[in-house]
């Protein structure tokens, strides 16, 4: 039975998440943490951490780590395979068209509304995992010490342009360092 629960959830995850990477979080979270309470906030977020080190598309890396967490390997391929199955159909559907039309006024004005929907769902994203994760909720020196990191990541990553995974090496190292 949860071998079908993972498929159908992925796929369903798969099927209406648009916008890729970080912009499923909020709508994988939903079904994962909320829905089927596979896991709490705080494993949630850290696997995101992990998946975010890991090769690959970070939703479907998010899959894998749920399935192997809810039934090992053959959950982990079960997840992976409803999470990537509806975007293989549509976009081999999709592609035959798009690339006769995507010079049309109309499909680049709806390109340009979507592209402020996906930033909206990445903000909401972050905030809805600093508000859970406690970071902007009470004020203490654990408090104060991540949004050091938040801003030291953010800043490396604008400023510097540093590698999202030398960011997330180093953070993870500071990490050990201070709560250790």
């Amino acid at each position: 039975m949860i071998l079908l629960e993972l498929f159908l959830t992925f796929l369903l995850v798969g099927f209406i998440a648009f916008g890729g990477g970080y912009a499923m979080i909020p709508i994988i979270q939903q079904e994962v943490v909320e829905r089927h309470g596979w896991m709490n906030v705080t494993e949630f977020t850290d696997m995101i951490g992990v998946a975010g080190m890991s090769p690959g598309p970070i939703a479907t890396n998010i899959a894998i780590f749920v399935g192997m967490q809810q039934a090992g390997i053959v959950g982990a391929i079960v997840a992976a395979i409803g999470m990537v199955l509806p975007s293989l159909v549509i976009i081999v559907a999709v592609g035959t068209i798009f690339f006769r039309i995507h010079q049309n006024k109309w499909v680049q004005s709806s390109l340009y509304g979507l592209r402020s929907v996906i930033t909206g769902l990445i903000l909401y994203a972050a905030v809805v995992f600093a508000v859970r994760n406690e970071l902007v909720t009470s004020v203490s020196w654990f408090t104060l010490s991540q949004l050091l990191i938040f801003a030291g990541s953010l800043a490396a990553l604008l400023l510097l342009r540093k590698h999202p995974l030398t960011i997330l090496i180093i953070s993870g190292l500071i990490g050990i360092a201070l709560y250790s």
